[in-house]
């Protein structure tokens, strides 16, 4: 039938990721398993500046034109708010005007992707700052699927770690290293800085993997999750 036909040209056709909640974003094009390329840019604090000419590059360096995209996957927080909100309001207005499936995956799960474990629980942190992260855990089985095994919060660190310690896992992201005496006391074990923050390719890869569990049913009401109200960020360089 017709979803079969659409799923498969989707499969052909090249997607863009958009993954700006931390200070570090980026932008990668891939096509099924092949990543064709990926620009990592230091958005600082004017990521709507950084954004737009840092897809035109990748698209340009892929060889892809725009009409070609087949689908735009974003990081969807959290993180920094205003990352986060651009990223959102540009992958929708990308999925609009291309008139292409929308996916989008939490920020930390993006995070846990890049770890590279196959069947070990990864706990993926933000530091939210106040004392708290903003904490998941996911498990990738044999690379073969999505398995959340504490959705995103915002919560005390301690709590956090109480909460994950059932799953035994390893930690990664720069809320990880802020927090690192708190996790190696209760014997964690961090993944190196290099890793600590979310790659655009590995949201391409995710959708690979799960592609229902990411797929938004209403991009234009479609919201990223914030996990806290932007006043949290008041007089913060968010």
């Amino acid at each position: 039938g017709h979803g079969g036909r659409t799923r498969r040209a989707e499969r052909m056709h090249p997607i863009i990721a958009i993954e700006t909640s931390t200070p570090l974003g980026g932008v990668a094009v891939g096509r099924g398993a092949e990543l064709l390329a990926e620009v990592v840019v230091g958005m600082g604090t004017r990521h709507a500046e950084a954004l737009l000419p840092a897809i035109d590059f990748a698209l340009r360096r892929s060889g892809v034109e725009r009409e070609d995209i087949g689908g735009v996957v974003v990081a969807a927080g959290p993180g920094s708010f205003t990352g986060v909100r651009i990223a959102g309001a540009t992958a929708k207005a990308l999925a609009r005007t291309l008139e292409v499936p929308l996916y989008a995956y939490s920020s930390l799960a993006a995070l846990a992707a890049g770890a590279g474990c196959a069947d070990r629980a990864v706990c993926a942190l933000f530091d939210a700052r106040r004392g708290e992260v903003y904490g998941a855990c996911y498990r990738f089985p044999g690379f073969g699927a999505l398995e959340e095994l504490a959705a995103p919060a915002a919560l005390p660190v301690g709590e956090l770690l109480a909460r994950v310690s059932a799953h035994a896992p390893i930690y990664i992201g720069e809320g990880a290293w802020r927090y690192r005496e708190e996790i190696e006391a209760t014997g964690g074990v961090i993944l190196p800085a290099h890793l600590s923050v979310p790659r655009p390719a590995a949201l391409l890869w995710l959708r690979e993997l799960a592609p229902e569990a990411g797929r938004v049913a209403d991009p234009a009401g479609w919201e990223p999750l914030y996990l806290r109200s932007s006043g949290a960020e008041r007089g913060v360089a968010g």
